[in-house]
């Protein structure tokens, strides 16, 4: 099998290249992402590997069906980038539902950690010799009620991360798990009684703005949000707007509405015309990391395993166990 890899970043070789050749598939890397400037790279491959930023319009799928390719096998769990519908019966659409859920879970309470006891201002300031707690203090996650929305996989490791911290753990999710040990309750009922919100569901038509102005004023003043799922759950706009009326005790984002172009590139040397990204970043409340909760050892493994498993699969006649209908991204 030829595959096409696009949006390459040298750790993506790590994994792939070597299981690649073990499979025997011929996989051509490219550093450009998946676009339609792009797409005629893919010509003569019989499928794409694709990563979260790299969108592919009911166009695009059209122009791959005209190649002959065959299927998107997606190095991610999120399918939202792709227009399933338009793919039915002409592209399969091959995800990696599950690849370390910990890795994700791990870090969103990294970023709360951080955001709420300051860490990475305290360790601008040590760095200057300024040993100052003078707009550090925190406070303890112990006996606080946390907010998790969205009872996946990460969603379930995140329960038990604050279960953990002794906090009171809420659920929301519109399809409750009756074999999860947790108290669910309604949306309006996580926004008004959460000190901490982690969101952990997918991005879809029902969930995008989940966190907007409406939801945002139900908040407790001094909430903490955390967001390692999808940048558009948040409505950015209705977040700043909080922000600057003090809604926040802390804002931790691993994930950014208008990321595609900005995450996973060094901008360091240009100006930022993100005008709503540039204002987050004056937040001393606000801590953003470039979409890399999934990023550990443990977790590019599996992901290279699950993809190159998905293309044998599909080279090989196998049943297609993680493919992508339409009622699913419904």
């Amino acid at each position: 099998m030829k595959i096409a890899f696009f949006s390459t970043k040298p750790y993506d070789r790590i994994w792939f290249e070597p299981m690649g050749k073990e499979y025997g598939f011929d996989i051509r890397f490219y550093a450009v992402p998946f676009q339609e400037e792009t797409i005629s790279l893919a010509r003569g491959f019989d499928a794409v590997c694709i990563f979260v930023n790299d969108y592919v319009n009911a166009d695009m799928i059209q122009s791959l069906y005209d190649m002959h390719v065959k299927a998107i096998l997606l190095r991610s769990a999120g399918f939202n980038n792709v227009d399933v519908k338009a793919a039915e019966d002409k592209v399969l659409v091959l995800r990696v539902p599950s690849y370390s859920p910990e890795a994700v879970a791990e870090f969103a309470m990294g970023m709360l950690l951080t955001v709420n006891r300051h860490i990475h201002r305290a360790y601008g300031r040590t760095r200057d010799f300024n040993m100052s707690l003078n707009g550090l203090m925190g406070v303890d996650l112990y006996h606080k009620v946390a907010g998790i929305i969205g009872t996946g996989k990460i969603g379930q490791a995140m329960i038990r991360i604050c279960n953990g911290f002794g906090m009171q753990v809420l659920a929301y999710d519109p399809y409750p798990n009756p074999k999860l040990d947790v108290e669910y309750v309604s949306l309006d009922e996580i926004m008004s009684k959460a000190d901490v919100i982690s969101l952990h569901c997918p991005l879809t038509s029902e969930t995008k703005h989940i966190v907007n102005s409406n939801t945002i004023e139900k908040m407790k003043d001094g909430v903490y949000l955390v967001n390692t799922s999808r940048g558009a759950l948040i409505d950015t706009d209705a977040l700043i707007d909080g922000l600057v009326a003090g809604k926040f005790g802390g804002v931790g984002l691993d994930v950014y509405e208008e990321e595609e172009g900005i995450f996973y590139e060094d901008k360091s040397n240009e100006i930022m015309r993100d005008e709503n990204l540039a204002r987050l970043m004056t937040f001393p409340n606000v801590l953003i990391t470039s979409h890399m909760g999934f990023f550990t050892k443990e977790a590019t493994q599996a992901i290279a395993k699950v993809t190159l498993e998905n293309a044998y699969a599909l080279e090989n006649g196998l049943p297609l166990v993680n493919k992508v209908g339409t009622e699913a991204a419904k």
